[in-house]
């Protein structure tokens, strides 16, 4: 685990699997769930603290979404480089163990599982990354693993 300072520049060369970074810590709050879910995913348990009582969920949840977004963020703060970071080709997976809701504290952590140099286009790589979201009691509320796109330091290696 490595706890580098904010907007640390990685390339392709730093995400050597088994690199884990702490990627910080972000809240939610009622106000936040609702105007995310009125916007995005106006489900009831999503939108509506009372009726969400009686929900499946015993009450108001953020959506997975929601959720998604605050991790982001995380990850850019933390994880990729805004200079070396070429998008990414997608998700192979997305799993929400357990509903997030209000005054929850969200934990990101990021570790790269496996990173190859492009064929096609030598000037980067490609890493496939773990991320792990607990909430405050250290419960897994996300699961993903991402496919990024980093530019390489050396594109001649």
């Amino acid at each position: 685990m490595t706890d580098l300072p904010e907007r640390t520049t990685r390339y392709f060369e730093d995400y050597v699997p088994g690199l884990t970074v702490d990627c910080g810590s972000v809240s939610i709050s009622e106000p936040e769930i609702i105007a995310f879910a009125k916007e995005y995913d106006p489900q009831p348990f999503h939108v509506d603290p009372v009726g969400a009582v009686d929900g499946p969920f015993g009450g108001l949840i953020a959506s997975g979404w929601h959720t998604i977004s605050l991790t982001m963020r995380q990850l850019v703060e933390h994880w990729v480089s805004a200079g070396t970071s070429l998008g990414a080709a997608g998700v192979d997976e997305i799993r929400w163990p357990l509903p997030v809701r209000p005054g929850d504290t969200l934990h990101v952590r990021a570790s790269v599982l496996e990173a190859r140099r492009s064929k096609s286009k030598p000037d980067r790589g490609i890493i496939r990354s773990l991320v792990e979201v607990t909430n405050q009691a250290g419960e897994p509320v996300l699961r993903l693993i991402a496919i990024n796109f980093i530019l390489a330091r050396d594109p001649g290696t």
